[in-house]
C-alpha cells in the first residue's frame, strides 16, 4: 500500500439495499423471532427500521477491508467505542458521509492524527475544502459497491439462520472470501513522482 493510499470511513446505512445493516428477520416477525433474541436490536436506516446488526467497515482506495466491527442495530455509528478500535491502525484522512458529522468525533480523531472529512448538512455553513478532498468525497460511494458485493456475491446477509454461531461463521466467511477477490471496487488512484495523486476514471 503506497503512502498515498486513501482510507474511507463511510456510514453505510444511508439508503438503498447495498448498505451495512444486516437484517436477521423480516420486520413482521420481530416479536416472534427467537434465534437472536437479546442479541440483535432494532436499528434505523434513512429509509426504514430493521432488526439485526450493523457492519462497520473501513476500506482503502483499492477496496480492501482494513478493519470491521459488528454491533447491534441500535448502536450509534459515531460511538467512540466503535470508532476507536476501527481506526487503531489508520492514519491521515478518513472520508465519511453525513452520518458521521460530530464535532466531538472530529476532535477525538484529530488528536489521533486522523482528519475526518464529511459532506455538510444542508443547514451547515459551507467550508473551504481542498479540491482533492472534494473529489474524493464524491468517490466515497465505493463503499456501497463493496457492501453490494458482500451482500449479493458473498451472501453475508440472509434471514434464515438457525443459530448465532452459524450466522457469525457465514459473515466471517463472506468477509474472508471478499478479501480474495482479484478485482475489487477501487478509486484508481496512482502516485506520480512520489508527490502527486492522480485520479483515473
Amino acid at each position: 500500500m503506497s503512502q498515498y493510499s486513501v482510507k474511507l470511513l463511510l456510514h453505510i446505512l444511508a439508503s438503498g439495499n447495498a448498505r451495512g445493516h444486516l437484517k436477521v428477520c423480516d420486520n413482521r416477525r420481530i416479536h416472534s423471532h427467537k434465534v437472536f433474541k437479546n442479541i440483535a436490536q432494532r436499528g434505523k436506516s434513512s429509509t426504514d427500521w430493521f432488526y439485526g446488526f450493523k457492519l462497520h467497515l473501513i476500506i482503502n482506495d483499492q477496496g480492501e477491508i482494513l478493519s470491521f466491527m459488528i454491533t447491534p442495530g441500535n448502536v450509534d455509528d459515531r460511538n467512540l467505542k466503535v470508532i476507536f478500535p476501527l481506526v487503531k491502525n489508520i492514519y491521515d484522512k478518513l472520508f465519511g458521509d453525513r452520518g458521521y458529522i460530530s464535532q466531538s468525533l472530529f476532535v477525538s480523531l484529530y488528536e489521533k492524527g486522523i482528519q475526518l472529512i464529511t459532506k455538510l448538512k444542508k443547514n451547515m455553513k459551507n467550508k473551504v475544502m481542498p479540491l482533492i478532498d472534494k473529489i474524493l468525497l464524491r468517490k466515497r460511494a465505493i463503499i456501497e459497491s463493496v457492501n453490494d458485493e458482500l451482500k449479493n456475491i458473498c451472501q453475508i446477509q440472509h434471514t434464515k439462520h438457525r443459530s448465532f454461531f452459524n450466522w457469525a461463521v457465514n459473515l466471517v466467511s463472506g468477509l474472508v472470501a471478499f478479501s480474495f477477490f482479484p478485482k475489487k471496487p477501487s478509486l484508481n488512484l496512482r502516485s506520480k513522482n512520489n508527490s502527486q495523486l492522480l485520479l483515473y476514471p
